[in-house]
């Protein structure tokens, strides 16, 4: 059967899709964003996103980091 997907590709893909989603969510999470926007990088387009999303803005862990060392 062409198309259908059995157990090991299934595996083969709940292990891959792991392996991209895991170091994302601690990367946003680290970041200061929620962890779940971290699953936008098993998402084709998505992954795209979250890189540009990542790369250009201010981290609100570093806005938070910043103002606790002014105040010092």
């Amino acid at each position: 059967m062409v198309g259908s997907l059995g157990l090991p590709e299934l595996l083969v893909l709940i292990v891959v899709a792991g392996v991209l989603a895991l170091p994302a969510t601690r990367i946003c999470a680290k970041a200061g964003y929620s962890p779940w926007l971290g699953l936008l990088a098993i998402i084709p387009i998505g992954n795209v996103f979250l890189l540009w999303f990542l790369a250009f803005p201010e981290w609100p862990a570093r806005r938070i980091s910043q103002s606790v060392d002014s105040v010092r």
